[in-house]
């Protein structure tokens, strides 16, 4: 997106930045500080990874525009927004997006429009809001525009559907993302849509049972959910059949009774063990077992409609209606910071606020978890106070989609 171009060098800066010639296009705006060229020398600073000074020419441009230059103010709104996002950067507020698209719309500016539309989708998607997500991109009409653009809205779409399990959308997405971005000849775009696809090759999930454990691929997962199996899922700490979920999320106790009952099954588990893993003491007393019995006694009416769990001769038993199987799916990888680790793979520099934003944690908890993943030499921060960011390697290997963000339908 570019402000309107006033002269020939405005127009040939935005030529070259349209040609993937950053330090072309800066040549031709770098000592200048109207306007346009502020807005042109901040998407290429953007571009060339300098996100703080790419913000701060955005600002200058918008502020420098008139009365009379909504649309171009509307343009710098919307890169300075799609730098937020790179940056990751989810505090602000969606509204200023939101305004710049009504301006877009109203001038007819399709392709800015659209963009400023898969900001804001891909923005949901990062926070795990999915059917929001999924509304945006219902809105989207594509037809006539860039191959770039195409590309990018395929690829939100993908995403999207990932983050849903729904495996064949997927497939079918990366497949015209493929041909956008041939269509488009930018390098980036392609390698984008050939990592998306070994996404769908890479270890998932495990299952886990009685006496070893299984990888499993998104599809293999895919199936499984729809087994109608009782599932305790560890990826997403939910538990729950077919369409029927409950979530154990916010419930530490209950959901490590309810994996230490899955672990075993079709086995019972001792009260010992019980006490172990979800009050974390290896020396039980009567307390301990009167709140194993209370703990016992909410799982069992959370998950009423769904399975029934009995007391044997040494402990509890899992026991799903109709005779049905239960199955164990935990993450690719261990730890409480999993999820953490999932969005930080991303590549991308996060701030506290956003991480604790994204997984809907405190920002204490999440310091807290940052810490330790620290000291452990998992990740890394740069910057001081708050221009803190947090860094981590890429996962190689499996994918973590399951522990990202999202909203399983669940009572």
């Amino acid at each position: 997106m570019y402000p309107v171009a006033m002269d020939s060098l405005i127009a040939a800066s935005a030529r070259a930045l349209a040609a993937g010639d950053v330090l072309g296009a800066l040549k031709r705006v770098a000592l200048r500080d109207d306007p346009p060229a502020l807005a042109l020398r901040g998407i290429a600073m953007a571009q060339l990874g300098e996100h703080t000074r790419a913000r701060e020419l955005l600002r200058r441009a918008a502020r420098g525009f008139g009365a009379h230059e909504e649309l171009a103010r509307a343009r710098c709104v919307v890169a300075e927004a799609e730098v937020a996002l790179a940056v990751r950067d989810l505090s602000g507020s969606p509204r200023s997006l939101t305004a710049a698209l009504s301006t877009l719309e109203a001038h007819a500016d399709h392709a800015n429009a659209l963009q400023a539309q898969l900001i804001a989708a891909r923005r949901l998607l990062l926070l795990g809001r999915l059917d929001e997500t999924e509304e945006v991109l219902s809105r989207l009409d594509a037809r006539g525009l860039p191959p770039s653009l195409t590309a990018v809205a395929e690829l939100t779409a993908a995403e999207l559907a990932l983050r849903s399990l729904r495996v064949d959308a997927v497939r079918a997405a990366l497949a015209h993302a493929h041909d956008a971005a041939m269509r488009s000849g930018v390098p980036a775009l392609l390698a984008e849509v050939a990592e998306a696809r070994t996404a769908l090759d890479r270890p998932a999930a495990r299952h886990i049972f009685a006496g070893g454990e299984r990888a499993l691929r998104l599809d293999e997962v895919a199936e499984l959910l729809a087994s109608g199996a009782l599932v305790v899922d560890a990826c997403r700490r939910a538990m729950g059949s077919g369409s029927v979920w409950r979530s154990l999320a916010r419930r530490p106790v209950l959901f490590a009774l309810a994996r230490a009952l899955a672990e075993a099954w079709p086995g019972d588990v001792d009260r010992e063990a019980l006490i172990a893993c979800a009050f974390h003491t290896h020396y039980p007393n009567e307390s301990h077992r009167a709140r194993l019995r209370v703990e016992i006694g909410r799982l069992r009416a959370l998950v009423t409609t769904l399975a029934g769990i009995k007391a044997s001769a040494r402990g509890f038993v899992l026991k799903p209606f109709d005779g049905g199987s239960v199955v164990l799916l935990a993450p690719p990888i261990d730890g409480d910071q999993a999820a953490l680790e999932a969005l930080l793979a991303d590549g991308a520099a996060w701030s506290t606020s956003a991480l604790a934003q994204a997984l809907g944690a405190s920002q204490r908890t999440v310091q807290r978890a940052l810490a330790e993943l620290e000291s452990a030499g998992r990740v890394r921060s740069i910057g001081q106070a708050r221009a803190r960011r947090w860094l981590a390697p890429p996962l190689a290997g499996f994918t973590t989609i399951l522990l990202l963000p999202t909203a399983l339908q669940m009572e």
